[in-house]
């Protein structure tokens, strides 16, 4: 039976370029699971948009002299070009700053404010006197109280996950200016989070699929104990509140953003007449993935569902939350402030999409951090890529089309080598599928390479560009036995390099687009027919200079740690 999924991806803010770590992080693994789920005929809702309210929008715009609206239009245009360029299939990437939004966030504070989950009372609040302004929570930093990491921020250490208040920090002081702050008391909204912390506890010893650090943290997280959070805070730029004689706050970005996923796919349904948002939200058969990095966990595991679980009204809860650790550039951290990082704007400029897809799919942070260097990228491309996936294809086909007028020989009979092949074709389907299924995408992906892997050994065995001085039937037949394992190896891989994969897929002959195909091992060993038409093949990648490893590495903006 078809599945309906809804794949829930985290919100950017609107500040700044996409790097590499955030592809690694969510949205790569997001794609890879909803073009999956399409190919094998389920109902797929995948949604996400530019987190246009946080604190980093306001203090780009301040900085530029620009409005803030403006810094988002620059910056969302930006992330559509590069989901287009890089194959991120959105079915809908919205923003924050929508009415439809505005309206959903507005419709979930009334139902939660109504219902006695948020209460007013007073905080201190970060104020800099040399910067005249209340401080964003990020914006304060200083030592964190759990784990001592001296660069934790006011909403949340990166180093132990916790999230924080900036009164809570040891040592605060103003990030822009490095001024030690004041706190001042001000009124605002909290969320009444202490009143789920057993529900969520008893929610979440259930899900044991659940990848072991996502549910691990997350446990500790409600075993440490919730405290009730504010939501608004004095600011002008961001969703107001449906209040009168609050004029002067705003919702806080954390708790508005992640009801992004519910509005985004209300806006959906809007502009899809045959779309029900409903159904992605309140069927409880639907099953929703939400698609983060690691420094997301809490508000996805334990705040949303928090929220949601206020909200009632039949709201689903996530099913899965297949968080990634991080990924690292050159064995350092990524920092976008030093230039340390590959800009995927920059990347695609120069390079392919999908070597950096198999890359990063190979290379993926499910379970540990994994680091990028453009050492690893060259050599993949060219020994693995090129070598052996790209040659199988090129060798295979090329030498088909010449020799047998561009069209399929078909197979005389099979021996045992043939059968084996096909066997480890099936076997491989099989094996992605449940892999891609339970969004283990590093196995799934070196399990199909091992089916590529699989088909040049078979090829050495036959050799069909020496039996075909003897044995021209012979010949054709192993040729047409490899073109079925290449024929199931461009549909496992499509998830993963789809731009090559339709290639493969027009190369075999066929017209259409290859997600219209379905994963169903027999049907995909059947369609290669004797006397269909074949293309003439080209290369599936290009080889990389060495020598571009220094040049790219010379271009980011610090000195390249020595080996």
């Amino acid at each position: 039976m078809p599945e309906r999924i809804l794949v829930a991806v985290a919100w950017p803010y609107a500040n700044g370029p996409l790097h590499l770590g955030h592809i690694a992080g969510c949205y790569l693994s997001a794609d890879i699971f909803a073009r999956y789920h399409r190919m094998k005929g389920d109902d797929v809702l995948m949604v996400s948009g530019s987190d246009t309210h946080g604190t980093p929008i306001t203090i780009r715009a301040d900085q530029e002299g620009i409005t803030p609206e403006e810094v988002v239009d620059r910056y969302h245009g930006m992330f559509l070009k590069s989901w287009e360029q890089l194959g991120i299939t959105f079915d809908l990437f919205t923003t924050t700053n929508t009415e439809n939004h505005q309206k959903v966030v507005h419709d979930v504070f009334k139902s939660l404010h109504e219902k006695g989950y948020i209460y007013t009372d007073n905080m201190l609040l970060a104020y800099c006197p040399q910067c005249d302004r209340y401080l964003p929570d990020r914006y304060v930093e200083g030592t964190c109280p759990h784990c001592q990491n001296g660069r934790a921020r006011g909403d949340q250490c990166d180093a132990c996950g916790r999230t924080l208040d900036p009164q809570e920090l040891v040592g605060p002081h103003c990030s822009i200016c490095d001024t030690t702050p004041e706190f001042r008391d001000s009124e605002h909204f909290f969320l009444k989070l202490s009143a789920f912390e057993q529900p969520l506890l008893e929610w979440v010893e259930k899900q044991d699929h659940w990848r072991s650090n996502v549910k691990n943290f997350t446990r500790q997280f409600l075993r440490d104990g919730l405290k009730d959070r504010a939501i608004t805070r004095d600011l002008s730029w961001g969703v107001p509140l449906p209040l009168e004689g609050y004029e002067s706050k705003r919702i806080y970005v954390w708790f508005e953003a992640v009801i992004g996923y519910l509005s985004a796919a209300v806006e959906w349904s809007q502009q899809n007449g045959s779309g029900n948002w409903e159904d992605f939200w309140k069927d409880a058969d639907t099953k929703s993935y939400y698609f983060i990095g690691k420094d997301n966990i809490p508000f996805h595991s334990i705040i949303w569902p928090a929220i949601i679980m206020a909200y009632g009204d039949g709201l689903n809860l996530p099913y899965d939350v297949p968080a990634n650790e991080f990924l690292s550039l050159e064995n350092q951290k990524f920092s976008t402030s030093q230039n340390w990082a590959v800009w995927v704007p920059d990347y695609l400029e120069r390079y392919d999409p999908d070597p950096l897809r198999y890359l990063l799919s190979i290379n993926m942070p499910e379970s540990g951090d994994a680091d990028f260097s453009w050492s690893g990228f060259v050599r993949r491309n060219n020994e693995e890529l090129v070598a052996t996936y790209g040659n199988l294809v090129n060798r295979v086909l090329s030498f088909t089309f010449r020799n047998f007028e561009g069209k399929v020989p078909g197979v005389q009979s099979l021996d045992e080598v043939d059968e084996g092949l096909l066997r480890t074709a099936r076997e491989t389907m099989d094996s992605v599928d449940e892999s891609l299924h339970n969004c283990r995408f590093k196995a799934a992906i070196a399990q199909a390479f091992s089916l590529a892997q699989e088909a040049n050994r078979y090829l050495d065995t036959k050799a069909p560009w020496q039996s075909i001085k003897e044995d021209r039937a012979l010949a054709g037949s192993s040729l047409t036995v490899a073109m079925k394992a290449i024929n199931c190896l461009k549909t496992v891989l499509y998830p993963f390099m789809p731009f090559s994969s339709q290639k493969v897929h027009e190369f075999l002959g066929f017209d259409g687009r290859i997600e219209s195909e379905r994963w169903d091992y027999q049907a995909l060993v059947d369609a290669i027919q004797a006397g269909a038409d074949l293309r003439q093949p080209s290369p599936l990648y290009t080889k990389l200079d060495p020598e571009i490893i220094e040049e790219e590495v010379q271009k980011l903006g610090i000195a390249a740690p020595s080996e």
